[in-house]
C-alpha cells in the first residue's frame, strides 16, 4: 500500500440497481469509476448460480472486489487506472477504457456492490465519503425494468424476475449498504452534494 497522500480520494455511490446512481454520477461531470464493470464473465466457474442454473448477477461473488480496490487505488495514487468495459446482455468484457483524473481532487466510484470496499478504500487511504441513494423501491423497479428493457440486458422473463426478487430486497440491500459505512441519500441531496465537490 502507498505510503504517500492519494492525489484525490473517491465517493462510493451505491445503490440499487436502477436508484439512479449511475445517472447522477455521470451528470456530476467528476472522474467516474464504474465498479458494475468488474464483473466476472460468463464462463467464469466461481460465478454463483441459482439451482435453474442461471447466474445470479445480484450476489457478491459475481464481481471481483480485489480487481475494483486495485484499480480506486490506481486512480487515487497515479491518477490513472485502467477498467474493463463490461457488457451485461453478453455477460463478457469487450474493451477497457482508461479513467484519469485530469487534476481533480475527489473522483467517484458507483455499483451495486461498492459496501463490498468501502473497508478496504478506508484503510486504504482514499476514502473520501461513502454514500447510498435512497428512494421508493417501486420507482426503482419501475425505472430499472425500463433501462433494462431498453439497454436489452437480458431476456424479459429473467429481467422480470430479477426486478420483483430486488424489489423485494431492497430494504435489506439498504440495509446492508448503510452497515458497511455508506451513508443513505436521497436523489436530491446527493445531486446537490455532487455539484459541490465538481465545483
Amino acid at each position: 500500500m502507498p505510503s504517500h497522500e492519494p492525489l484525490a480520494r473517491v465517493v462510493l455511490i451505491g445503490g440499487a440497481s436502477g436508484s439512479g446512481k449511475s445517472r447522477l454520477a455521470e451528470a456530476s461531470g467528476l472522474p467516474l469509476l464504474r465498479l458494475d464493470d468488474f464483473y466476472r464473465e460468463h464462463d467464469d466457474p466461481a460465478l454463483p448460480r441459482f439451482d435453474s442454473g442461471e447466474v445470479d448477477w445480484d450476489h457478491r461473488g459475481s464481481w471481483n472486489a480485489a480487481a475494483a480496490v486495485d484499480a480506486l487505488e490506481s486512480l487515487a495514487h497515479s491518477g490513472r487506472a485502467e477498467a474493463p468495459i463490461y457488457d451485461i446482455s453478453s455477460s463478457s468484457v469487450i474493451g477497457s477504457r482508461t479513467v484519469a483524473l485530469d487534476g481533480a481532487r475527489v473522483f467517484l466510484a458507483e455499483g451495486i456492490f461498492v459496501g463490498e470496499v468501502v473497508a478496504e478504500a478506508r484503510r486504504r487511504g482514499i476514502l473520501q465519503d461513502a454514500v447510498c441513494v435512497r428512494r421508493s423501491r417501486w420507482l426503482t423497479m419501475w425505472l430499472r425494468f425500463l433501462r433494462d428493457v431498453r439497454e436489452s440486458r437480458k431476456s424479459l422473463g429473467v429481467l422480470l424476475r430479477r426486478g420483483l426478487r430486488l424489489a423485494r430486497n431492497e430494504p435489506a440491500i439498504l440495509a446492508e449498504l448503510t452497515a458497511a459505512g455508506c451513508r443513505p441519500v436521497s436523489v436530491r441531496k446527493l445531486r446537490v452534494q455532487l455539484a459541490d465537490y465538481a465545483a
